[in-house]
């Protein structure tokens, strides 16, 4: 897909150099007609003032605050009640970053490592 981000020199849209990051799960499978909008949500919300590259600032006006700021908007289109940013934080990045950080250090145990994986039997033919 198509990864936007903010930086200071404003919106920027991108379908490679993201392979290395970490995806949020933010909508429910049950919310179909919200994945149908999102993009067209997410294009709308980019083009605001808010994120000229002027406004950027590294510390209270960054990266991470034009995705919480797209979030609560979705919310509050919703009717639900925004998310402050150690709310989203603990709910939704703290739990990916410790999944993420459980793979590398296994990957990384194994690759440093003499092992190698040999798939299971399987259960059909070993009955």
């Amino acid at each position: 897909g198509v990864v936007y981000n903010y930086n200071e020199e404003g919106i920027h849209r991108a379908e490679t150099g993201w392979e290395q990051c970490i995806s949020i799960p933010l909508v429910q499978p049950d919310m179909y007609g919200l994945l149908q909008q999102w993009d067209k949500l997410l294009e709308e919300f980019s083009v605001g003032e808010a994120w000229l590259p002027h406004r950027y600032e590294e510390h209270d006006h960054n990266c991470y605050t034009y995705a919480l700021a797209f979030i609560n908007s979705v919310l509050t289109a919703q009717g639900k009640e925004q998310m402050s940013k150690s709310e989203f934080t603990e709910k939704f990045v703290i739990p990916q970053t410790k999944k993420a950080s459980k793979y590398i250090t296994l990957h990384q145990e194994l690759t440093t490592k003499d092992f190698y994986i040999v798939p299971l039997p399987d259960q059909e033919n070993s009955a």
